[in-house]
């Protein structure tokens, strides 16, 4: 099966896929020049709640945010908690960073986001053990051909990493659109039972999205565009 091939992205050592598409606009490049930098996640050393807000509070990562849009939809609705974005392609970090700056003055801005542009897992292994309240990957990359599997992060590795980051009782949530990634991740899944209780008791469990799972615009094209089926999928830290 092609979760066996050798490799995952913790022993690959390298991001794959485009940095950066068509150029940024004005103020995008703007928001990448002076937000940026404000709220970037530090370079070295260890990622804690009270070193990137402050406080102690609870912490929430998202690896591969695309525009943002789950991240500040949850970053509004939970004020008093810390969220964590890290997205390699700029185009999707200038996009977050113009929700987090309130969207041209539409909304108020985030305080309470932090943005990695870059790597999500070298971020999460500076993060201590047990920190996570909830871990986000929606709808990544599938890697559909069989010889870029290992390019998946839904495997072994990262699994592994997410449940060393997560408190006991931390949500991991995993949504696609991708019926390959699909099958891919419930036989990776199904190898960490003893790590993480899959929060479902029928299929409309994983079928419908839950409250509190904004739709982002990359779902609504996946449903309306291409007539894709959506599966969500809720996992709780034993």
């Amino acid at each position: 099966m092609t979760a066996n091939k050798p490799g995952d992205p913790t022993t690959l050592n390298r991001l794959y896929g485009r940095s950066q598409g068509r150029p940024l606009r004005k103020f995008q490049q703007e928001l990448v020049d002076t937000l940026l930098p404000r709220i970037a996640v530090p370079a070295e050393g260890e990622v804690t709640a009270e070193r990137l807000f402050g406080q102690d509070c609870p912490l929430h990562f998202e690896i591969g945010f695309g525009g943002g849009e789950h991240m500040a939809f949850r970053a509004d609705m939970l004020p008093d908690h810390g969220f964590i974005g890290a997205e390699p392609f700029l185009n999707g970090v200038a996009q977050a960073l113009a929700h987090v700056d309130g969207d041209g003055g539409k909304n108020t801005p985030l305080g309470n986001v932090r943005i990695q542009h870059g790597d999500a897992l070298e971020v999460l292994s500076r993060i201590p053990d047990g920190a996570l309240s909830f871990i986000y990957l929606l709808h990544p990359d599938p890697w559909p051909k069989a010889r870029h599997a290992k390019r998946r992060m839904m495997n072994d590795g990262p699994v592994d990493m997410f449940a060393a980051k997560l408190k006991p009782g931390g949500e991991f949530r995993f949504g696609t659109d991708h019926a390959i990634y699909l099958r891919h991740a419930l036989m990776v899944m199904r190898r960490h039972r003893d790590q993480f209780e899959w929060l479902c008791d029928k299929p409309q469990d994983f079928q419908k999205r839950p409250g509190g799972w904004p739709e982002t615009r990359y779902e609504h094209k996946a449903r309306t565009v291409y007539g894709h089926e959506v599966w969500y999928f809720r996992y709780r830290k034993r």
